[in-house]
């Protein structure tokens, strides 16, 4: 497998529930499962539901996708975020229940959560409801503030098994945060040896000016790049200095990036495939509203692998 490969494997966590897309259940029921059937299920992840739908989809995932759905891999959003002076709260029991309600119904996992959670006490609460749920404490994603301390929190996720999630976009240009806040976040999860995700406004290959909703005519602002993201992160882990790998969330020039059976490069920086899987092994995944826009403009790009793709979907579960 060649760096990108490795990079781009189960990366997109499918949130088309979410702005902007914000389709509505059963479309996008209907449109993971097609992309589960596609040539590129290979890079495609969790489907991302609210706590609160998952009874709804249960019902869709019968009649939009009777066969073959019990396999899917689902990431749940819990309703209320962490309070570490009120404990989990009933929010949190109601949330359980329902998580405990589908799997009766469908048979199937849930395999990933994700809450909301600005402090150290609010990790050790997730650390918690990841037992409660039954779901794997590195599959528990807490996302954290910009501002926030994020060395100490990765310091206190790693001590208690948990993993951390950015907010990297929104429908509005105040909603992405300036590169300086993502590669403090990253270069922490990496020297603290953190799991992470980031979620929202990632459905563009590069860095660049585009349209923030599907609506005509509506605003346009300065979004961050998957690809950027992704291979700033195999840097950080190949041990370059953040301020150095910075300038690469910042990149718009595809031709500046280099992918190969050995690794990668950018301006003059490289990393190894050692440190491209340990990027990916902290590098979870991020959140996309859209499936084929990745897909699309790595195709437009001439970058989507092709042949070590078909062989990973054709064994993929």
């Amino acid at each position: 497998m060649t760096a990108l490969e490795i990079l781009l494997a189960r990366v997109v966590d499918y949130a088309g529930l979410f702005p902007p897309a914000a389709l509505d259940l059963a479309a996008a029921v209907r449109q993971f499962g097609e992309h589960r059937a596609s040539a590129e299920r290979w890079m495609l992840g969790r489907l991302v539901v609210p706590a609160a739908r998952l009874g709804d989809l249960a019902e869709a995932m019968t009649t939009e996708v009777p066969n073959g759905s019990a396999a899917w891999r689902l990431a749940v959003l819990a309703t209320a975020p962490l309070d570490p002076a009120g404990g989990l709260g009933i929010a949190w029991g109601i949330d359980l229940a329902r998580i405990t309600a589908f799997r009766v119904a469908c048979d199937a996992p849930v395999n990933a959560l994700e809450l909301r959670g600005g402090d150290a006490d609010a990790l050790a609460l997730a650390r918690r409801a990841a037992a409660d749920a039954g779901v794997a404490p590195a599959a528990t994603f807490v996302e954290v503030p910009w501002g926030a301390d994020h060395d100490a929190l990765a310091r206190a996720a790693h001590a208690h098994g948990v993993s951390l999630k950015l907010r990297t976009g929104g429908v509005t240009a105040d909603a992405f945060p300036d590169a300086d806040v993502v590669v403090r976040f990253v270069a922490a999860c990496v020297a603290r040896g953190v799991s992470f995700k980031l979620t929202a406004g990632l459905h563009h290959a590069l860095r660049g000016e585009h349209a923030l909703t599907y609506e005509p005519g509506c605003a346009r602002g300065t979004m961050h790049g998957f690809l950027n993201a992704l291979a700033a992160t195999a840097l950080l882990a190949d041990g370059h200095d953040a301020g150095a790998v910075q300038p690469l969330l910042e990149e718009r020039d595809v031709g500046a990036l280099a992918f190969d059976d050995g690794g990668l490069r950018w301006r003059g920086l490289g990393a190894g495939l050692t440190a491209v899987r340990a990027a990916r092994r902290a590098f979870a995944s991020f959140g996309s509203c859209s499936f084929a826009e990745p897909v699309a403009e790595l195709r437009a790009l001439g970058l989507l692998p092709a042949a070590a793709g078909a062989a990973l979907a054709a064994t993929d579960d």
